[in-house]
């Protein structure tokens, strides 16, 4: 941009105010004014440009820009020409006629008036007379609606304001099919764009089928009503465009045009928003049913006997009692089972399948297999079909030791705290109590509390260790729902320090702290207890049996149960318990030792599974429920041999 002998000042002006967004964004006003006098206005920044003549060079200029900072101060500092951006174009010449006509057609001397300006590409007209008379017009037109806004008061911005909503109220799109345009995949289509598309197109069209009802527009809402079912239907059971039947996407054309009809007849905004936020109130109503349902049959699910888990072991009890006495009361060799030289395991279960699936992957990868002692506690009613089943399909060299818990004499409700407590009117009230809602949707939660393993001793009776086993030094104890898939041995030559319980710690970032299971509210716990300290994982743990005796943990045991008695410590299971028993002696394992989540966590990589030396199926989804999840299932099956007789004729599937 040149400038002539005479000094020129153009100005960019930014109208924006929070009650003008509708209205004015950009405002570019342009015209003449004298040097003297220079207006400044607050928050618009003014660029000032002076030149000595025509043809001086562009680095001879000052141009030097005038604003306000955040403060309100007024501020100047200095631009050079090369400075500015190539938005900024420089122009040799300006129309003469045009410049001298706007400047003859200015106002009183009073009145502040804005320069001329050339920006962007935008140029004065060199077209004939009536173009550029139209041109003239507009600029005075914005001059004069600039002077408007400069000294406009609030409450005519508010008037304005109010008029631009009214005006977009009445903006009509006439492009058809243009009804779902906040999807993104809708401009740039994606694999299952088609299929999205259709849902929401069923959507506004049961909203506009409910404004039809209500407003007595029968055919519309037949209409409606008719294309819904149509697209449904080819929508079916898919869960991406490749699934959608054939027709598909002349239903969504159809739908197109029809909502785009209704939308002409029944559109009001303010009557859309009260159906669509009903829509999504009534979804999240049957979305919260639905998890409800879902909690209860899932937890249903986890607890119920299989048909061939029930088969196992009436068949092996009906062959147990068959057998001459002499077979049944065999027993290993006391010796062996009571030499703390040897690697000894300790297993309480009731499941059959599952505690031979511990035992088996066990033995797999032992070099020394004699050396190896697997203790096994199950209940009475248990007892017969495990005794039998590892009569005849006990791992080769190895010595299985399956012992009924019932024949513990000390263990008894005078010396146990659970058993005293289950024998207690109040505890089975808490457990048992008939009032007890027994609907899906407010039992789901509650079925938790029924579940047997928590009256179950043999959930408890790991707290009794060194009672079982008074001559052994260490065990290590397994749960029934894990499989192990490396050497086990080297847990018994790692120094666990003075500590009790090695165990492999939970704690991944703020997951699986004491405050998970434990109630810190209660003053008892929060005296005791810090609710950031790290759990651990029952299922593999390797126990110091001298040291438990020492502590008299056992003793500790009994003194929290006994003042859990009113359930206000914790609520369920022995892991908390076990938080508190074992606390300040657990030592904690490498991570590879015990894999969690196999039981509820699909997302774990099946990679990462093989470094595990055990993999835990801990969770609602059991390998040996039609829950499992699939991928998880082969590692568990693997070590079942299904041409065993009792596998077969109980017929389970690989």
């Amino acid at each position: 941009m040149a400038f002539r002998s005479r000094s020129f000042r153009f100005s960019l002006l930014f109208v924006s105010s929070s009650s003008l967004q509708v209205l004015f964004l950009l405002t570019l006003v342009r015209g003449v004014v004298s040097d003297e006098d220079p207006t400044v206005i607050p928050g618009i920044t003014t660029i000032e440009s002076h030149a000595e003549g025509y043809h001086q060079e562009h680095k001879e200029m000052r141009i030097s820009r005038l604003y306000t900072d955040s403060s309100g101060n007024l501020q100047t500092t200095d631009v050079k020409p090369s400075d500015l951006s190539d938005s900024w174009v420089w122009e040799d010449s300006v129309d003469e006629e045009a410049l001298n006509r706007m400047k003859n057609s200015q106002q009183s001397d009073d009145e502040h008036e804005f320069g001329a300006a050339t920006f962007g590409n935008e140029q004065p007209p060199r077209w004939d007379p009536v173009k550029r008379q139209r041109w003239l017009l507009r600029e005075a037109r914005k001059k004069e609606r600039v002077k408007m806004l400069i000294n406009m008061t609030e409450d005519a911005e508010h008037l304005a304001e109010e008029e631009a909503i009214e005006h977009a109220k009445q903006f009509k799109n006439t492009g058809k099919g243009k009804y779902s345009i906040w999807r993104r995949e809708y401009e740039n289509p994606q694999s299952d764009s088609t299929l999205k598309l259709m849902k929401d197109q069923i959507i506004l069209a049961k909203v506009y089928a409910s404004i039809a009802l209500s407003k007595n527009q029968n055919d519309i809402y037949g209409s409606l009503r008719k294309q819904i079912k149509e697209s449904q239907h080819a929508i079916g059971e898919g869960n991406s465009d490749a699934e959608l039947k054939n027709g598909a996407s002349k239903k969504v054309k159809a739908m197109g045009d029809l909502l785009s009809s209704a939308k002409d007849k029944l559109y009001d905004c303010s009557l859309m928003a009260k159906k669509l936020r009903a829509m999504v109130q009534s979804a999240e109503e049957n979305i919260h049913a639905v998890k409800g349902q879902s909690t209860f049959l899932l937890q249903l699910a986890a607890k119920v006997v299989t048909k061939p888990l029930h088969c196992l072991p009436l068949h092996l009890t009906v062959d147990y009692f068959l057998l001459e006495d002499s077979k049944r009361e065999s027993q290993p060799d006391p010796k062996v089972l009571v030499d703390p030289s040897l690697y000894h395991y300790a297993i309480f279960s009731d499941n059959v399948l599952a505690t031979s699936v511990v035992v088996n992957s066990t033995v797999l990868y032992v070099e020394n297999a004699e050396n190896h002692v697997f203790h096994i506690v199950t209940d009475k009613l248990n007892y017969p079909a495990m005794k039998m089943w590892f009569l005849v399909n006990s791992p080769p060299h190895v010595t299985v030791h399956v012992e009924n818990m019932d024949d513990f004499k000390w263990l008894n409700s005078s010396y146990c705290s659970v058993l005293r407590q289950l024998e207690s009117a109040r505890l089975k009230e808490y457990y048992f109590k008939a009032d007890r809602p027994s609907t899906l949707s407010v039992a789901n939660d509650q079925l938790k509390y029924r579940n047997p393993k928590y009256l179950s001793m043999l959930n408890h009776i790991r707290f009794y260790l060194p009672e079982i086993y008074p001559k052994l030094d260490k065990i290590l104890f397994l749960d029934d729902d894990i499989v192990v898939q490396k050497d086990l041995t080297p847990l018994w030559s790692i120094d666990m320090r003075g500590m009790v319980n090695g165990a492999v710690e939970t704690c991944k970032e703020t997951f699986h702290r004491f405050d998970t299971y434990l109630n810190f509210s209660h003053p008892m716990i929060a005296r005791n207890f810090k609710p950031t300290d790290c759990g651990w994982a029952y299922g593999m743990n390797m126990f110091d049996l001298n040291e438990w005796r020492r502590h008299n943990l056992t003793g500790v045991y009994h003194g929290w149960q006994d003042k859990n008695v009113d359930r206000q410590l914790w609520k369920l299971g022995t892991l908390p318990v076990g938080l508190m028993t074992f606390y300040g002696l657990t030592y904690p394992l490498d991570r590879d030792w015990h894999m969690l989540g196999l039981g509820y966590d699909s997302s774990i990589d099946l990679a990462d599974l093989k470094k595990g030396a055990v993999v835990h199926y801990n969770g609602n989804f059991k390998p040996w429920l039609d829950l499992a999840i699939p991928k998880y299932k082969p590692i568990w099956t693997k070590h079942i041999k299904y041409d065993n007789p009792y596998i077969r004729n109980c017929q389970f599937n690989e």
